[in-house]
């Protein structure tokens, strides 16, 4: 059964409540990395985080809606590496071109799904598993933001809707489809060289007429 969002409970507003979600998300990350998410229980994940069972229904209905944020906020955090690097590249180079600019993003992105693939990889198959079309949606929506907030400093030289829309397309065509199909995948300087190669023909100029 695949849900139509999100359903926290009680969203944490004071530092210690914050903590005691981010204990339980912790503890559920964990326990992945010894069985599959359908094998988890919410036992084990409270007495990992070592709080009590109470305390996971004070936030969450089920098992799942705590999935579901933890997929949300891991590609969300992912976003704001991905513009926080943006940024920096710009503020370091004022010379360097569309076609430079994205292989670096390309290069930052692989490195950091490389840095946690088998994260990534349970990621890109619980969202198949959990998320229903509605979150889906907001979090693709999300990553084509993102994309548009990078591109940001090229407007006047691109499309840049299309272009971000295009962009996000291409990264999360290549690595969610390699890492569901192959989740120890250990070819990615061939994948990048791949995924270079398509967006090649992308960072030519093709403002709007």
């Amino acid at each position: 059964m695949k849900y139509s969002e999100i359903n926290v409970r009680r969203k944490p507003r004071q530092s210690r409540a914050k903590l005691t979600q981010e204990a339980l998300q912790e503890s559920f990350v964990r326990l992945l990395h010894e069985r599959p998410a359908n094998k988890i229980t919410i036992r084990e994940i409270t007495d990992l985080a070592g709080v009590g069972l109470g305390t996971f229904y004070e936030y969450f209905s089920k098992k799942e809606d705590l999935i579901a944020l933890t997929i949300h906020l891991h590609v969300k955090h992912n976003a704001e590496q991905m513009k926080t690097y943006a940024q920096s590249l710009m503020q370091l180079s004022t010379a360097l071109d569309l076609s430079a600019y994205l292989q670096q993003m390309i290069h930052f992105q692989i490195e950091q799904v490389q840095g946690q693939q088998f994260l990534w990889a349970q990621v890109f198959l619980l969202e198949r598993q959990i998320s229903s079309i509605e979150i889906y949606q907001k979090s693709y929506a999300m990553m084509v933001d993102m994309w548009r907030c990078i591109l940001a400093p090229f407007e006047a030289e691109i499309a840049l809707d299309r272009l971000a829309l295009n962009m996000q397309r291409v990264c999360y065509g290549f690595i969610s489809q390699t890492l569901l199909i192959q989740p120890e995948f250990d070819d990615w300087h061939i994948l990048k060289e791949d995924m270079m190669m398509a967006i090649h023909p992308l960072s030519y100029p093709h403002t709007p007429r």
